[in-house]
């Protein structure tokens, strides 16, 4: 029985509408074949979401064809003929003897998928910051003729202002990780292990809320006393206590679609310093959100929040946002002084505001944002608070 394609998370013309915006460029930049290998690229351009980047694989975006042609490992061409639009034939999948071959791999099967539809001699886009200077080698001593034309992070960009479709299913994110959040306010308390509250609230992410599912589990941080001045890092063979304090990040998924929370918690009264930052955290974030509008820039936003954050004595190193939509983060724009990115609507963030103030004292809190006409709307209906148990 041949592999069924399965629903669409997106009508056809949404994908040939970001097809069209994408060969737009190429033909700007006279390229006639465009090879796309960054997972959410893919996805953003075909629907396809199964975890086969580990191995060499491709998208190639020819000018000449309304759609493209996907090239991956032979085992993972069913699960994208059932996700992606294409026409199944469309999906080439190359033989397990190029898996693990230290003289011909997966990108040799690109390459040669290239030759013979005739792009020998033609001006190839590649994402080259996402391979390794060995595969760009191999491009262009096996294509010589061709000129290879640097694409890397172009789609990235592309993807930044999102349609009202992908606005949608970000709000379902938001939804579900609000749920998700709600669901550690629940089960955090005095003697329940770390790993028993990350497992009910990553469960509650998979469950979703309000008919919709999670479609994937995306990573997810919980940092109690006393590890909260660390940033990234999972849940410890622990249990709360009073006076425990709980720094949670988490996301919701919807195929592919991620909008990102983090919230403070404390068992008991928060100590006097944690609740100072933590007044201070929430008016540079209010702060910031009245800076984003269309216009705007980057830095502007950060600019907003640093200054009002240190009229509260305290400062954060590190960035205050980044581009959010497929997958955590888009490689493109930064909340951070300097950032000249201009804001137009319906581009997407995570308003970031963890800081981490020497070994001793972190903090977290975060909303994921959409720029709209006028100012930015906030997807997480929860209150900015620290959840006290």
């Amino acid at each position: 029985m041949a592999m069924p394609q399965g629903p669409q998370v997106f009508p056809r013309s949404e994908y040939l509408r970001r097809l069209a915006a994408v060969k737009a460029e190429m033909v700007r930049r006279e390229i006639s074949a465009l090879m796309v290998v960054v997972p959410a690229n893919i996805t953003y351009l075909t629907g396809y979401t199964a975890k086969s980047g580990y191995v060499p694989q491709g998208l190639i975006v020819a000018l000449n064809n309304e759609e493209p042609t996907f090239i991956t490992r032979r085992m993972d061409a069913p699960a994208a003929i059932h996700q992606m639009f294409v026409d199944r034939s469309g999906v080439i999948g190359y033989p397990e003897s190029l898996i693990a071959n230290p003289e011909k791999d997966g990108w040799d099967a690109l390459i040669d998928h290239l030759l013979e539809a005739g792009f020998g001699e033609a001006n190839i886009g590649i994402e080259e910051q996402s391979l390794s200077t060995r595969t760009v080698e191999k491009f262009r001593a096996r294509v010589p003729a061709a000129e290879i034309v640097d694409f890397s992070n172009t789609v990235c960009w592309i993807r930044g202002i999102k349609s009202d479709l992908e606005i949608a299913l970000m709000r379902e994110a938001a939804a579900i990780a609000d749920a998700g959040m709600l669901r550690a306010a629940e089960v955090i308390r005095p003697g329940v292990s770390e790993a028993d509250a990350a497992a009910e609230t990553i469960a509650q992410l998979v469950r979703g809320t309000g008919g919709k599912h999670g479609t994937d589990a995306a990573g997810f941080t919980l940092c109690a006393s006393p590890r909260t001045s660390t940033a990234h890092i999972s849940w410890a063979e622990d249990h709360f206590r009073d006076g425990s304090q709980i720094n949670i990040e988490l996301a919701g998924v919807r195929h592919g679609y991620t909008s990102a929370l983090m919230r403070t918690f404390s068992i008991g009264k928060p100590s006097d310093l944690l609740q100072r930052l933590h007044e201070g955290e929430v008016a540079g974030l209010e702060a910031a959100l009245a800076a984003v509008k269309p216009g705007a820039t980057c830095g502007d936003v950060a600019t907003a929040f640093n200054e009002t954050l240190g009229r509260f004595g305290f400062e954060k190193e590190s960035r205050c946002g980044y581009a959010i939509g497929i997958d955590w983060t888009e490689p493109t724009a930064s909340f951070k002084v300097g950032d000249p990115t201009i804001l137009k609507p319906n581009m997407t963030f995570h308003l970031m505001l963890g800081n981490w103030i020497g070994e001793d004292l972190g903090y977290a809190i975060s909303e994921t944002l959409r720029v709209t006409d006028s100012g930015a709307e906030t997807f997480s209906t929860l209150p900015r608070e620290i959840f006290q148990i």
